[in-house]
């Protein structure tokens, strides 16, 4: 082996750089060529290695600055429309997963499919100070955001935002007229999934020294090592390799270095909150069962009546499709008013992925507007003759 290659466990936190150059040297791959795409390897993966934060594909303005959140609008067009909320995951990564990328975006997607009232909740990251804010607060602050637009809203909870979407609707359910759930963990005991095994084999005194390392706070720092843990492989050394094998592609480099600007750029959460989440939706499923506690009063998925829209992907290792289609025989919602649809795919391109942008999400756009024009005193008609018949 070479003088080069034996060099690199000395450095190694630059392993991923340097040792595709090393075995390229060992296999005799030499020439002004190679050594040229070798130099601009180690140039991108450095800025993959600590990218800047991730920015907004599309133009839009904050509606309303909270404690936990910015609103941020992007409407055009009719005003008088009924406002969707894209209640954004706030499970460790920026919300601009919503607006990912022109041509990849839920938020074009929608708009482009004739909803003129866009806005999508941009969690911030917890300080110190936010580190006791818990899932109450993170509901009453929903709530002053739907009262700021008129009081009624359709609203769709991707991933974590899907829970904290069904937990609003339960709440305050004459302010939801539609509810779209993507990959959202409703029964966290369904299915067999790795993030199910991992909340009941880890114990809560671990999750608990995470947060107290965090002076509170769930550091996104922690959360991000233990998604990559999950694909160690595909984590740490795939995505070098895929970089250096499309050196030569700027497109290649330039999806690279987006994705690597949400991903490695991780959102820090507030303790009691993160171990509310832990302990009583993931390891006791209190939520499911109807005996979890928002806002003064215990939550039953029944007082949900509004449409709902269930989508989950087939290969999803983050939140199984049992998760989240349990959720039909949870609420209240008639069964002909709910919609269930398994798509081809793993957890992140329900919200960005091309192909279900392209083929799932406008027939959502469409279903949003047909549900949504149901005016409140209709669904609320509709609401009490299903519970006396």
């Amino acid at each position: 082996m070479s003088d080069q290659s034996c060099a690199a466990p000395r450095h190694e936190h630059s392993v991923p750089w340097f040792w595709p150059m090393a075995a390229a040297i060992e296999m005799e791959q030499t020439g002004m060529k190679l050594f040229r795409d070798n130099l601009r390897f180690v140039a991108e993966a450095e800025k993959i290695k600590s990218p800047p934060p991730p920015e907004w594909a599309s133009e839009n303005r904050i509606a309303l600055d909270l404690d936990t959140m910015r609103l941020r609008d992007f409407s055009t067009g009719d005003s008088d429309a009924l406002p969707v909320i894209i209640d954004a995951p706030y499970a460790g990564h920026s919300a601009t997963i919503a607006d990912y990328a022109k041509g990849q975006s839920l938020v074009e997607t929608l708009m482009q499919s004739g909803l003129t009232r866009v806005l999508v909740t941009d969690w911030k990251a917890a300080t110190e100070a936010m580190r006791d804010y818990d899932i109450d607060t993170y509901l009453a602050d929903l709530n002053l955001a739907v009262d700021h637009l008129g009081g009624r809203v359709a609203l769709v909870g991707l991933c974590q935002g899907g829970w904290l979407s069904a937990m609003y609707a339960c709440r305050f359910p004459d302010k939801v007229a539609s509810l779209v759930l993507a990959g959202a963990p409703i029964d966290t005991d369904a299915g067999d999934g790795p993030i199910k095994k991992l909340a009941h084999a880890m114990p809560l005194s671990l999750y608990q020294e995470m947060v107290a390392a965090g002076h509170g706070r769930m550091l996104g720092k922690y959360m991000l090592a233990g998604w990559k843990n999950m694909h160690p492989g595909e984590q740490y050394l795939g995505k070098f390799l895929d970089l250096y094998a499309h050196i030569e592609s700027r497109s290649y480099i330039t999806r690279t270095e987006r994705f690597e600007r949400w991903y490695e750029n991780p959102l820090d959460l507030p303790g009691a909150y993160y171990l509310q989440a832990i302990e009583l939706l993931f390891k006791q499923n209190r939520f499911a069962k109807g005996e979890f506690t928002g806002l003064g009063r215990k939550l039953n998925l029944k007082d949900v009546t509004c449409p709902a829209y269930l989508l989950a992907g087939a290969q999803d290792d983050i939140t199984t499709k049992e998760q989240v289609f349990a959720a039909a025989e949870l609420l209240g919602t008639p069964q002909t008013d709910i919609v269930k649809q398994l798509v081809p795919g793993g957890h992140i391109g329900l919200f960005m992925g091309s192909r279900t942008l392209k083929d799932v999400w406008p027939g959502i756009a469409d279903w949003i507007l047909t549900k949504g024009a149901r005016p409140a005193t209709e669904a609320n008609a509709h609401k009490h003759k299903g519970a006396t018949s």
